[in-house]
């Protein structure tokens, strides 16, 4: 089995956090997304996957050497490949045009799922699909009586179907895939100048290939700091309560599970929790922090926050207040 990860965007919804980190890389709940996404569709594999192959940007040889440990760690070879311009989600698929052979999975990096069913490696092909209360902002497909996608449809503004396309696809020829995408960008054939995947899976559905959708009990979207923020909540719920590291520092503070607290950080007259996760090394005094993320080497001081991310080597200090209120008084910040 090959695991295909597209993750060359610019991530431009996550800034400023992703100014100097590829939004895959950012963690949740201490790991990072495209780390938890490698163990997550490990997990739901039959047999092991063998190689786990990476497309990129200009990203730099740190993250090239942080993504082959992500494989390595998983028990697969890690590769890498690059995707130099922007030209749609087929184009940078086809960019891994020498892994796509054999059984494959294609996986987006900005999206985690929890999932009870174990991959049918037999079926031809399965696109990974969630329930969704409005279509109207997502991809959906269509399916016949037997359960087989008959179609795709992007975006519907009537309703055509609730099974939204979470990003994440398998197939049993890969080089298949590989086929068809090479057809279209021979023939250049694009959607708004774009080289779409959709566009493939269309053209392979119509010479016979049957696909089925494979539906999962949670989709949990990384695309935005909200998304994520909230993303990082339903993790750690899943997780539940966690140890604390034997380096944690506490004064006077208290943590209130489920939370991820890294090592080396120090808690002083603060209340962390629920659903924060604190980077290695963070700080945080005089202050309350629930549903949060904050990066490594963070320092927190004199501040009441609530679904807040912060990066990593970030600081902030709020202004302490002495007050006198008399009846009826209403401060709100």
């Amino acid at each position: 089995m090959n695991l295909i990860i597209p993750m060359a965007g610019m991530g431009t919804r996550m800034r400023p956090h992703t100014l100097t980190i590829p939004k895959p890389l950012l963690a949740v709940a201490g790991k990072p997304i495209v780390q938890r996404l490698c163990e997550d569709i490990v997990n739901v594999c039959q047999e092991p996957v063998k190689e786990i192959a990476f497309i990129i940007g200009d990203f730099g040889p740190k993250v090239e050497e942080q993504l082959l440990a992500i494989a390595h760690a998983a028990g697969a070879q890690g590769k890498i490949y690059y995707q130099r311009e922007a030209l749609g989600t087929g184009h940078a698929v086809h960019c891994a045009a020498p892994s796509l052979s054999g059984k494959t999975i294609v996986a987006f990096a900005d999206t985690l799922f929890r999932a009870d069913f174990v991959l049918d490696d037999s079926q031809d092909g399965i696109i990974w699909t969630y329930r969704v209360q409005d279509p109207s902002a997502f991809g959906v497909v269509t399916t016949d009586d037997k359960g087989i996608i008959n179609g795709f449809v992007e975006k519907p503004q009537s309703f055509v179907s609730d099974q939204a396309i979470i990003g994440i696809y398998y197939f049993r020829d890969g080089a298949m895939l590989r086929d068809e995408l090479q057809y279209l960008l021979d023939n250049n054939i694009t959607n708004s100048g774009e080289y779409q995947l959709t566009t493939a899976l269309e053209n392979m559905r119509n010479k016979g290939i049957r696909f089925v959708p494979g539906d999962v009990q949670e989709w949990m979207d990384c695309g935005n700091k909200n998304a994520t923020v909230q993303t990082n909540q339903r993790v750690l719920e899943h997780a539940g309560a966690q140890a604390l590291p034997q380096t944690l520092r506490m004064d006077n503070a208290i943590v209130i599970q489920p939370c991820f607290i890294g090592e080396n950080v120090s808690l002083r007259n603060a209340i962390v929790g629920p659903y924060v996760s604190l980077g290695k090394n963070a700080r945080i005094e005089n202050t309350v922090i629930s549903n949060s993320i904050v990066g490594e080497n963070s320092s927190i001081s004199s501040a009441v926050l609530d679904n807040t991310m912060f990066g990593n080597h970030a600081s902030f200090e709020g202004k302490p207040a002495e007050l006198s209120l008399g009846d009826y008084s209403q401060i709100k910040g």
